[in-house]
C-alpha cells in the first residue's frame, strides 16, 4: 500500500494545480474577446496581420472629404486623419501604418480579411455584424439626397415629394436602405456599384436624384456636379446611424479598436476631426 500512496498523492497533486489553473485560463480566454488579445492592448503588440504594423483597408477611389487626392495614405480627410488617430492610440505611428484597397461590398461580407481594420463609411448594422465585427462608433450619420437644380425633386419639402421621382444609390449601403425603406419611390431605383456611376448618372440626367451620406453630398454639389444641390437629410430609419470600423469577425482586436475610438470621441479628437474635415457638412431641411 505504501508504494501506491506517493504516486496517488502525486496524481492529486497535479490535478489540483490543474484545477487552480483552469479558471484563470478561462478568463484569460475571456480578456482576450474582451480587450482584443491575450496579452491586452499592449502599445503597438496586437495580434495584427503582419507583426509591429496595422494594416488599413479602404476602397479605392476615396472619396473626399472623408480622404483627399485619392491618398488614404496622406493623412487628409477626416476617416485617413481618424484611422491614424486610433493607430496612434494602438501606439502605431503613422510609418508603421499600412493601407490596403478593400472593397466596400468584400469589407463587409463573410470570409477572412486582408486588413487589420477597414474605414470606408460603413453604418454599424445588426444585419452586417452577423459577418464582420464593429468598433464603437466614430460618426454619427445623417443621409441626405440631392438633385439636379433643373428636376422637379429639387423642389422637394417632403419624403412624399420624392416619392415619383427616379432615384439612385450605391448598392449595400444604407443609403439604398433610405431608398427602398423610407422613401420607397414609385419609380424603380436605380442602383450603382460606386458613387462615382451614380454621380455621373446623376451629371448625365439618368436619375433626379442621389442619395448619400450628408458630408458627401454637400461635398457633390460644391465640387463635383456642381448643377446640383443638397434638398433636404432624413430621419427616422436613419436616426441613430453611425460609422464603426469594420474587423474580422472574431477579431482578437476589436476590444482595443473599440477602447481606442471611445478614447478619442472622449478627449475631444472625434469632434475636432470632424470640424475640421467635414466643416462643409452644415445644417440641411429635414424631410418628413
Amino acid at each position: 500500500m505504501t508504494s501506491l500512496r506517493k504516486p496517488f498523492a502525486a496524481l492529486l497533486v497535479a490535478a489540483a494545480a490543474l484545477t487552480a489553473c483552469a479558471p484563470q485560463d478561462s478568463a484569460s480566454d475571456a480578456g482576450a474577446t474582451a480587450s482584443g488579445t491575450a496579452g491586452g492592448c499592449a502599445p503597438g503588440a496586437l495580434a495584427t496581420r503582419t507583426a509591429g504594423t496595422l494594416t488599413v483597408g479602404t476602397d479605392k477611389p476615396a472619396y473626399d472629404p472623408w480622404f483627399s487626392e485619392d491618398a488614404p495614405e496622406n493623412g487628409k480627410g477626416f476617416e485617413s486623419a481618424v484611422a491614424y488617430a486610433v493607430a496612434e492610440r494602438l501606439g502605431y505611428p503613422k510609418e508603421k501604418v499600412t493601407w490596403v484597397v478593400a472593397p466596400f461590398g468584400k469589407a463587409t461580407a463573410p470570409g477572412a480579411k486582408d486588413f487589420d481594420f477597414d474605414v470606408n463609411q460603413v453604418s454599424i448594422s445588426a444585419e452586417r455584424k452577423q459577418a464582420v465585427d464593429f468598433s464603437s462608433g466614430y460618426y454619427d450619420v445623417r443621409q441626405a439626397v440631392i438633385a439636379l437644380k433643373s428636376s422637379k425633386a429639387a423642389s422637394a419639402r417632403s419624403i412624399a415629394d420624392l416619392k415619383g421621382a427616379k432615384l439612385g444609390a450605391q448598392v449595400g449601403t444604407t443609403s439604398l436602405d433610405v431608398v427602398t425603406g423610407t422613401i420607397r419611390p414609385t419609380v424603380q431605383p436605380a442602383v450603382f456599384d460606386s458613387n462615382d456611376l451614380a454621380k455621373a448618372a446623376l451629371k448625365n440626367g439618368q436619375i433626379e436624384a442621389l442619395v448619400v451620406d450628408l458630408p458627401t453630398a454637400f461635398y457633390i454639389t460644391g465640387a463635383e456636379v456642381t448643377d446640383a444641390q443638397v434638398v433636404g437629410q432624413f430621419e427616422g430609419a436613419a436616426q441613430g446611424e453611425q460609422f464603426g470600423l469594420v474587423l474580422d469577425k472574431g477579431s482578437r482586436l476589436t476590444g482595443c479598436v473599440s477602447r481606442a475610438v471611445d478614447a478619442l470621441r472622449a478627449d475631444g479628437t472625434l469632434a475636432r476631426l470632424e470640424k475640421q474635415w467635414l466643416s462643409d457638412a452644415v445644417a440641411a431641411p429635414v424631410l418628413k
